[in-house]
């Protein structure tokens, strides 16, 4: 039964995605209203369609019905709930499951968002786009990724339960929600530029309109991918958060080339210039998404992350060679129309700076993008198998970041326009004495590195100068400055600092080894004292697992694990970590499944500032919240109208001083 209403809600999705398109369509080309006014509301039953697929397959997995192939191989009766609810997205069909009803979500809330505006066609051609991304996805499970495949002969009594990589961490629940939330929200933004393009309505502001969706798919993304690095920080048992891996680099190109396009939005809604850049990275951020798509749901890349090989690989990038095509072609039609009639005055300055900050994000992500699919191109061509690894990435995107940094203190003051060296000198004081003083107190604490002590400096000149404008907000509007795109942008470069100190910091002075250690015997390992205390036997209703127990500096006691599951025949080994502000003591222990009392052999990891890349990723989600939120003023009584005074717009033209006039402001 659960086969039977979840194949029904595929193709009733499927079907209205495809009917939803081709009406509005229909509608659009002939100049018909009709048709486009009905063609919106199959939102509703794409919407429905998701929901009746989605719930048939959670109460597939929380019943245990093993007559879905699916379930049976991702479900037992000794898996947890929790997990039993999660394995919906634990392997590839249900992944993708999971991916159409994220865009139903979308599909819907645009719908109902632009209610009022479904006559206007680029309104009308972004729905037609995003019911045609619908229907491919939901295709794809009507053949070559159907969850709802029933079991080939008898039904088993228990199935074979979900990876143990995914059933160790809660976290299995929200990071890849999160981040498919943020991948996929990216289909708005693109859609809404497929409608600019197809309709020559360039000029329009619709770019604008959708930057809070453009900012809710990228801090939904951030989020993800900062989760993803604390999950294989807690899981995986290396004592590391970023790898490089092939899939990690495939969620995290999109959020760069995102990045860059908030920034590079701002100078075509203020100067009307940048439309073929912001077009084409819309293009280039969605087309990645599917590209990304492709390379962790076709067996390409080897991956701890990525899903088993199957047949849905060439669809995928047959998808993306359209998708594509079409971007390009569109651009390229309305070349004449995305002329921008202004210039950059003077490269000192703010549009200046973000143009810079572009080129970088840009070369940032084709770096990581050759990286990732080196492999993939050596093996085609000359058929070696080749991996690139971690030094390739941090030796090749180490001077990019610390440019961004400088950048992010620096495009923070600039002016539209022009500026001169005085306004500069002024603006950049503070944050400067503060890198200053950086440097001077990493000097004296001992610190080297030359990549890490600029990392710091830089890192604190770039905070510095967020701070000095969340300053001049609050003292302009209060509270209330905290909202805005500004304020918002602000705080989210005081989290992107955060985050590259404390990488910096972990990676560049954590120390790590090995240490074997009778019961009772202790080791001091880089000021830290770890003492073994022994271990014992642990039953759980999915594994059981030997726990070993450690003493930390004559205190705390904690007990890393190795779990035995059934479907797995080596143990999966599980961390403990004690955190603090200053640094992680992170444990691993190997003591063999049947060795109880025996010697062990301690993974012993120190990692300094570890618990600030978590911190700093939640100031970035944060202040992408409060940049999604609408800027407020404070209310103010109206005086009485002064006919001797000059009535001035408050407002400053191109090229004056907006923030002196903020501080004017707040100082009558």
């Amino acid at each position: 039964m659960n086969g039977l209403f979840g194949h029904a809600g595929v193709i009733l999705a499927f079907c209205a995605s495809l009917i939803g398109a081709g009406s509005i369509i229909f509608g659009l080309v002939t100049g018909r209203s009709d048709p486009v006014r009905h063609g919106r509301r199959y939102a509703w039953l794409v919407g429905l369609g998701a929901v009746v697929a989605v719930a048939a397959m959670e109460h597939a997995f929380i019943g245990h019905d093993f007559s879905i192939a699916y379930v049976a191989q991702n479900d037992s009766h000794e898996t947890p709930l929790l997990y039993r609810i999660t394995g919906m997205w634990s392997a590839l069909a249900g992944s993708i499951l999971l991916w159409a009803a994220v865009l139903s979500a979308y599909l819907v809330a645009t719908a109902v968002r632009f209610r009022s505006r479904w006559a206007d066609p680029v309104v009308g051609w972004a729905l037609a786009t995003i019911f045609t991304v619908s229907a491919f996805f939901y295709g794809l499970m009507l053949m070559p990724a159907d969850p709802f495949r029933a079991t080939v002969g008898p039904i088993p009594l228990d199935g074979a339960g979900p990876n143990p990589l995914l059933q160790d961490n809660a976290l299995v629940a929200f990071h890849p929600t999160l981040l498919y939330v943020g991948y996929v929200g990216f289909t708005v933004p693109f859609a809404f530029a497929v409608g600019m393009l197809v309709t020559g309505r360039v000029e329009e502001s619709w770019l604008v309109e959708t930057r809070r969706w453009t900012l809710l798919a990228w801090g939904c993304l951030a989020g993800g991918l900062f989760l993803g690095a604390w999950w294989s920080y807690q899981v995986l048992g290396w004592g590391g958060f970023w790898a490089w891996d092939p899939v990690e680099n495939a969620a995290f190109i999109p959020w760069l080339c995102a990045t860059a396009y908030l920034h590079s939005v701002a100078v075509q809604e203020r100067r009307g210039m940048l439309k073929v850049w912001n077009l084409s990275l819309l293009v280039a951020t969605f087309s990645l998404t599917i590209l990304g798509t492709f390379l962790t749901r076709s067996g390409v890349l080897e991956s701890v992350h990525s899903f088993t090989e199957s047949n849905i690989g060439p669809i995928i990038l047959g998808f993306f060679g359209l998708v594509v095509a079409v971007g390009v072609g569109l651009i390229g039609w309305r070349g004449d129309r995305l002329r921008a009639p202004g210039s950059i005055d003077s490269p000192v300055s703010r549009e200046g700076a973000f143009l810079l900050n572009n080129f970088l994000l840009g070369l940032f992500a084709f770096i990581v993008l050759l990286g990732t699919v080196f492999p993939l191109l050596e093996q085609a061509v000359n058929g070696s198998v080749v991996a690139v690894g971690a030094p390739y990435f941090d030796r090749m995107g180490l001077p990019i970041v610390l440019c961004l940094l400088f950048l992010m203190g620096v495009g923070a003051v600039l002016p539209w326009r022009k500026t001169n060296a005085a306004q500069m000198r002024s603006r950049l004081l503070w944050p400067a004495w503060l890198a200053g003083l950086t440097l001077l107190g990493c000097a004296l604490a001992g610190l080297r590195g030359i990549g890490e002590l600029a990392t710091f400096t830089l890192a604190a000149f770039a905070a510095g100068s967020a701070l000095r404008q969340l300053y001049l907000n609050l003292r302009t509007r209060g509270w209330l400055g905290l909202t805005g795109r500004s304020s918002g942008g602000m705080v989210v470069h005081i989290g992107v600092a955060v985050v590259a100190v404390a990488f910096a910091g972990a990676v560049g002075y954590g120390q790590r080894g090995e240490v074997r250690l009778a019961v009772g015997q202790s080791t001091r390992f880089d000021g830290r004292t770890v003492t073994y205390l022994g271990s014992r036997n642990l039953s759980y209703p999915n594994r059981t697992a030997i726990e070993g127990l450690i003493r930390v500096d004559g205190g705390r006691v904690v007990g890393p694990q190795i779990s035995q599951y059934s479907t797995l025949s080596e143990g999966v080994g599980t961390p403990a970590v004690v955190s603090g502000p200053h640094e992680d003591l992170y444990l691993t222990i190997d003591v063999g499944p049947s060795r109880v009392g025996a010697p062990a052999v301690i993974g012993v990891v120190v990692q300094p500032l570890v618990m600030w890349l978590w911190v700093g990723g939640g100031i970035v989600v944060g202040g992408t919240a409060l940049a999604i939120l609408p800027e407020r003023r404070r209310r103010r009584s109206t005086p009485e109208p002064d006919p001797l005074r000059t009535v001035r717009d408050p407002r400053p033209p191109d090229g004056t001083d907006a923030e002196l006039v903020g501080v004017a402001s707040a100082e009558r």
